[in-house]
């Protein structure tokens, strides 16, 4: 056992979410039986690349991601495209890289931003802060720290005994905080998270987590804001695992693989006017209801109604308990 325990806790949220996952997980492995079909590992893994870039501001579409991993030309800033050339390439490695070694996450901090930075796969040798609209929201650790720090976050990895799923969450929320890169630190952290899972189950590398983050991008700040804020990982470890189970449960609801951003949309809208026929048939259901009629989970029928409330479509009338939807 390593002597650095990240400061978190097993809630009843986080130990419900791992039981949800490994069930879905069940479910997903017999649609696809032995392994994805090569087509929809492919989209799955343009889908991942385009949302996580796409947090860290990159501009390109799902159409013009799959163009350029084609070969194809595409009108686009030279830095972007060379964004997502090096994502594939990372992405493409995953099967040869150990999670708990420093070199391993060197080389491919050093494939990530190759052409992008010049100290790609090397730590920073300076202080960092992190803004939200010019607000300092998280100074990170001096650099002098930073080979301790990944030193023990990743002997911790190695030697725990907690489940995967937890473990690769938790180590994700470390990885942030720590900010050991002096870019890239987003992008590394859930390609990382990613390899962890894969470790555990190898399905869990064609899961396109990163685009239910993109989806949720500000939810994915505010609480990794408030983890800081705590000093405890608990409430980040919960939302990744509903993300988790968000992502499954989409990949089941589909009968077959989205070939584009557009088939993505529709399944999105799909749910939405799902939400709304059934509260105009019952308006006093709550989001536990939905998400149980609907087979999704209740942070993805939370989504879909605050979207619909900002739309002016859903209205909420009255108290969480005892009100009702008026559609």
């Amino acid at each position: 056992m390593s002597d650095y325990q990240p400061p978190f806790r097993i809630s009843p949220k986080v130990l419900n979410a791992v039981a949800e996952i490994s069930e879905l997980l069940g479910r997903w492995s017999a649609r696809h039986q032995d392994s994805l079909p090569p087509q929809l590992r492919r989209e799955n893994r343009i889908r991942t690349i385009q949302a996580s870039l796409a947090i860290e501001h990159n501009s390109l579409t799902l159409e013009q991601v799959t163009a350029i991993l084609d070969g194809k030309r595409v009108l686009g800033l030279p830095r972007e495209i060379q964004e997502v050339r090096n994502a594939f390439a990372a992405y493409e490695q995953l099967p040869h890289w150990q999670a708990t070694h420093i070199e391993h996450l060197l080389a491919a901090h050093a494939r990530l931003m190759l052409g992008l930075i010049d100290n790609a796969g090397e730590w920073r040798s300076g202080g960092v802060g992190i803004f939200r609209e010019k607000e300092l929201v998280h100074m990170a650790p001096p650099a002098t720290q930073i080979p301790r720090l990944m030193h023990n976050l990743l002997n911790w990895l190695a030697t725990t005994e907690i489940h995967p799923l937890i473990a690769s969450c938790v180590f994700h929320y470390e990885f942030e905080f720590i900010h050991p890169f002096g870019d890239g630190n987003g992008r590394m952290g859930r390609l990382w998270q990613t390899l962890i899972l894969s470790h555990w189950r190898s399905e869990m590398a064609w899961l396109p987590v990163e685009t239910l983050i993109h989806d949720q991008q500000a939810d994915y700040y505010r609480v990794l804001g408030e983890a800081d804020q705590a000093s405890d990982s608990t409430v980040f470890i919960e939302f990744m695992l509903d993300t988790l189970a968000n992502a499954l449960h989409t990949g089941i609801a589909n009968a077959s693989p989205p070939v584009s951003g557009k088939m993505s949309e529709k399944v999105s809208e799909k749910t939405a006017q799902s939400i709304i026929g059934l509260l105009k048939q019952t308006p006093a259901l709550t989001i536990a209801d939905l998400a149980i009629q609907l087979n999704v989970s209740s942070r993805t029928v939370e989504r879909h109604l605050h979207k619909l409330q900002q739309q002016g479509i859903v209205k909420r009338i009255g108290a969480a308990n005892g009100g009702y939807w008026q559609c």
